[in-house]
């Protein structure tokens, strides 16, 4: 299925290293979607205020702000606080750090490397999620528009009827 250019969601990829970037692009480039790139969690949380994503692919060790203190931030601003973090580390990752990811809001945790197949089905979940809050929103919006204009055709009529 193709999607125009206005229709293809952002997923965010943010890691400190230019090989892992490349890995990560390689892995999702078949999803024909907009991939937007974060070298550190400033980078990040500046990029998630500037446009919409549907999910975000972050590294847990990177220098200054770690995986997890992005994370952190982004699920406590209220215009990012709903965009699904899929939290990415080495093997040599330390035992708690599913925990401590699951316990700031981390939709998923996988470690590296991972199944280029797995991730890839893994984003696409949140891909059609995102695709079917947006459908509900702009439904929403149609509904709340006709229930106002259904609301001012009962008031004309009540006022018809009155007279």
């Amino acid at each position: 299925m193709t999607t125009s250019l206005s229709e293809k969601a952002g997923i965010l990829i943010v890691d400190d290293m230019e090989e892992n970037l490349i890995a990560l692009e390689a892995v999702l480039g078949p999803l024909d979607q907009q991939l937007v790139r974060a070298r550190s969690g400033e980078e990040a949380l500046k990029a998630m205020l500037r446009q919409d994503f549907a999910v975000v692919l972050l590294d847990v060790l990177m220098p200054g702000m770690d995986g997890f203190e992005t994370a952190a931030n982004i699920k406590r601003l209220d215009q990012t606080k709903d965009v699904p973090i899929i939290l990415l580390t080495g093997t040599d990752a330390d035992s708690d750090y599913a925990y401590r990811g699951y316990a700031i809001g981390a939709a998923d945790f996988l470690t590296k490397p991972f199944d280029p197949w797995l991730l890839r089905t893994k984003v696409n979940v949140f891909l059609e999620m995102h695709r079917k809050n947006r459908w509900l929103e702009a439904r929403t919006e149609q509904l709340s528009g006709r229930v106002e204009e259904l609301e001012r055709t009962v008031e004309g009529l009540r006022k018809y009827v009155a007279e």
